[in-house]
């Protein structure tokens, strides 16, 4: 199974409740140790039993082929749950690679179905990452905001191949919300 979805949005939290649950290993492709060792990642994950983990596997890319390898052989005892941000090139990848053998979960932040309407205000101020929502108060809140979209903005968006400098693309976006209650006819924008 392949959960997507955006930095933050709660991924990494939910698999570490599944693992909880049941004898699992847990490997987060931003730690150097983890990395090491799957330096030989067939060897280790077939060695593996129960669920395998893997966070962040945009980190290591050539492990898409070591999966289907492991996953095709039929003495595999494993399960394995990858976690990735969303991205063209990371669905590429899984879909190419591990055809026919993964789902996908996409995962955003909380939505109303999960908050209940009461929290409809909240929501639409804070929006609905996990440490946006759930931030003791509307200053915590916008400070992880800021630095959240500082981060997409900087590192996010030129890994997807766009070469925007972050501040020309902040004030696209600026002008994009502050547009977002003119209703005015799109022949009328430049008047």
């Amino acid at each position: 199974m392949a959960l997507l979805g955006p930095r933050q949005c709660g991924k990494t939290t939910l698999a570490r409740m599944i693992c909880s649950h049941q004898p699992s290993t847990y490997f987060d492709l931003e730690s150097q140790t983890d990395l090491r060792r799957l330096a030989n990642p067939e060897m280790i994950l077939a060695s593996l039993s129960g669920l395998v983990v893997i966070d962040e596997i945009q980190a290591k890319p050539d492990l898409f082929a070591a999966l289907r390898v492991i996953v095709d052989k039929t003495e595999n005892k494993c399960k394995f749950l990858i976690l990735a941000s969303a991205s063209p090139h990371i669905t590429r990848n899984v879909s190419e690679t591990l055809a026919g053998r993964v789902e996908f979960v996409d995962m955003a932040g909380f939505d109303l179905t999960e908050l209940g309407v009461d929290n409809w205000k909240q929501l639409w101020t804070r929006g609905g990452f996990p440490r946006s929502f759930l931030a003791d108060d509307d200053e915590d809140s916008f400070a992880w905001r800021e630095g959240f979209i500082r981060t997409f903005l900087q590192r996010d968006i030129p890994q997807l191949g766009i070469n925007i400098p972050a501040p020309a693309m902040r004030r696209f976006w600026t002008m994009l919300a502050r547009k977002r209650n003119d209703f005015r006819l799109p022949d009328r924008q430049g008047g």
